[in-house]
């Protein structure tokens, strides 16, 4: 949910709603830091020391602590939940080596690698898959504060970019890729009716998919594979307006595009951890299809190191649409300055208003938020940054939307 009051938006001539729902002008991507208590007890329960209950209620507890610290917490784990998908241990050689972080388990010698895998027809969980989760986080806030809470879902697209149409599902479940997403766009469909029904209002797709668009050596590797990216392209946009068909007016549902985010070292002689990416590229070779046929209302873009390439690209935002300038790295606890946010803000502001759909400067400023580029701790350990960075960090982001963009 947002990190400042709705006051922050409404200056400029962009129409009103702009704002007073998600996006709001400060923003956070997702995952927090993990703390040692729930790590603890994470590890209890893999040796089963703990049961289930026990480590529910301690991530409740960690939960609760997460709404304190900015108002809101963000969930993933979709597709182990859909009945027909498995999480089970996979050969090396059924994920596609073009995606830079296979090359990365391949050079780390690994021979399989824990992933999904369709066993059977794709079916919605009786239940939901993050009904309880939001249930219990509505219990934490003002009701008039439940709007803006956000559930964050990891993307549809995720699974089949990974191991592609040959190791996605077994064929004799599914014959093509039109029969897979056919029934995976339903179970998501269901997934946000149920949460839409219990008052959710605000969805994030968590998807790195897209950037690897943006990637050269995945563009060349498909080619050498005889894989048309253009039209996987195409199909993984399609998959999307699928999915947000018909949805709510008052649904607003937003899309990361992760660029990866892991705690590694630099070298066997660095001293000290340092965040991992997976991906580099800018998105001008996708912008004009994914900012303007992708049916969804926000982008949340990582431009925190040069790996996203420049702002260029966002001359093809549309003027109905936001975006979320992950400007605030969370790979480390250095922590940038007002200014620094300014510079980028500005040149973003500049490159929509003169961009391929002409409006004004003001306008252009009020389609703009700000947030950290991603997770603080997008797997359990987390990120080189301690919890005093991290609270620094989010407080910036606050700071600078006052004094930029109200």
């Amino acid at each position: 949910m947002s990190l400042a009051p709705e006051t922050l938006g409404d200056t400029t001539d962009a129409s009103s709603f702009l704002h007073l729902n998600p996006p709001f002008r400060a923003e956070h991507v997702g995952s927090l830091l993990r703390s040692a208590s729930l790590l603890e007890r994470r590890a209890q329960f893999q040796t089963s020391a703990c049961t289930a209950e026990e480590l529910r209620a301690a991530e409740d507890a960690a939960i609760a602590d997460a709404v304190k610290l900015q108002q809101g917490a963000f969930y993933e784990g979709i597709f182990e939940q859909f009945s027909g998908m498995s999480n089970i241990v996979r050969p090396i050689e059924t994920f596609k080596a073009y995606l830079p972080y296979v090359q990365f388990f391949i050079y780390a010698g690994f021979k399989e690698v824990p992933s999904i895998y369709c066993t059977g027809k794709i079916q919605w969980p009786e239940g939901g898959v993050h009904l309880r989760d939001f249930e219990y986080l509505k219990s934490l806030v003002q009701p008039q504060d439940i709007k803006k809470l956000k559930v964050t879902v990891c993307g549809p697209t995720w699974m089949h970019l990974r191991h592609g149409s040959d190791n996605t599902y077994d064929t004799a479940v599914y014959k093509t890729d039109d029969a897979y997403f056919a029934d995976l766009v339903q179970a998501y469909r269901e997934e946000l009716r149920a949460l839409y029904a219990s008052g959710c209002r605000n969805i994030q797709f968590d998807d790195p998919t897209f950037a690897f668009f943006c990637a050269d050596s995945t563009v060349e590797g498909m080619k050498k594979a005889g894989v048309n990216w253009e039209k996987l392209l195409d199909t993984y946009i399609r998959v999307y307006n699928d999915i947000l068909q018909d949805r709510p007016g008052d649904l607003t549902v937003c899309l990361h595009t992760c660029r990866g985010n892991y705690k590694v070292r630099a070298a066997r002689t660095s001293p000290a951890p340092l965040g991992l990416h997976y991906c580099e590229g800018g998105y001008d070779r996708i912008a004009q299809k994914f900012f303007n046929e992708l049916k969804v209302d926000c982008y949340y873009l990582e431009y925190d190191t040069e790996r996203a390439g420049d702002l260029e690209p966002l001359k093809y935002l549309p003027q109905n649409k936001i975006v979320v300038l992950g400007l605030v790295t969370t790979k480390k606890g250095q922590l940038e300055t007002v200014e620094e946010l300014r510079d980028a803000i500005n040149e973003a502001a500049d490159l929509i208003a003169q961009g391929n759909f002409k409006r004004s400067r003001a306008y252009a400023l009020n389609q703009i938020c700000i947030s950290p580029q991603c997770g603080f701790a997008s797997v359990a350990e987390g990120n080189p940054i301690t919890e005093e960075e991290q609270r620094a960090k989010l407080a910036l982001v606050v700071e600078a939307a006052k004094k930029i963009l109200e």
